[in-house]
């Protein structure tokens, strides 16, 4: 099972940026979890669904043939709580791109104000990359397996129209 901690994109413009919603909802079983008394979504969980939304963006610029894989987090800032019933909106936008790895710089916000900054690099986890000497991949693209490109898809479609 993968979690998904982003709903769906409400802009995606390939190969240089996109925005992504997550609303949170007490029916989401980590809240229950996370400080019960007082349910939150963590700001790790906000950085996961930074990564996914920028880390999308990546693959898609490359047409999903990479496995792109979150390397770095150079910055993550978050200065408020997400309850349930907020809606957090990431956006992220490509600073670069090469062979062998991507920067992204991401905003973070919920229910339309600024509540934080998470830039993050990734790096291409294949076969033939050099950096993966010695490592046992599979052949098949890991961490694009379906559903995060019928994400793209859908919206691309919906857009085209």
């Amino acid at each position: 099972m993968r979690w998904m901690w982003i709903d769906r994109f409400t802009e995606f413009v390939p190969g240089e940026r996109a925005v992504a919603i997550k609303n949170v909802s007490l029916a989401e079983e980590h809240l229950h979890d996370h400080f019960e008394a007082f349910p939150v979504h963590p700001p790790s969980l906000m950085i996961e669904g930074m990564a996914q939304t920028a880390g999308i963006l990546v693959g898609q610029a490359r047409d999903f043939k990479e496995n792109v894989v979150l390397a770095k987090i150079n910055r993550a800032e978050i200065n408020a709580l997400c309850l349930p019933g907020d809606q957090i909106t990431y956006e992220a936008v490509i600073e670069s791109i090469a062979p062998e790895a991507a920067a992204t710089k991401g905003t973070v916000y919920k229910n339309g104000e600024v509540i934080g900054s998470i830039n993050l690099m990734f790096s291409y986890a294949n076969k033939d990359a050099h950096s993966t000497e010695g490592l046992s991949l599979p052949e098949e693209n890991f961490v694009f397996t379906g559903s995060f490109e019928r994400m793209v898809s859908r919206f691309l479609e919906v857009t085209d129209d």
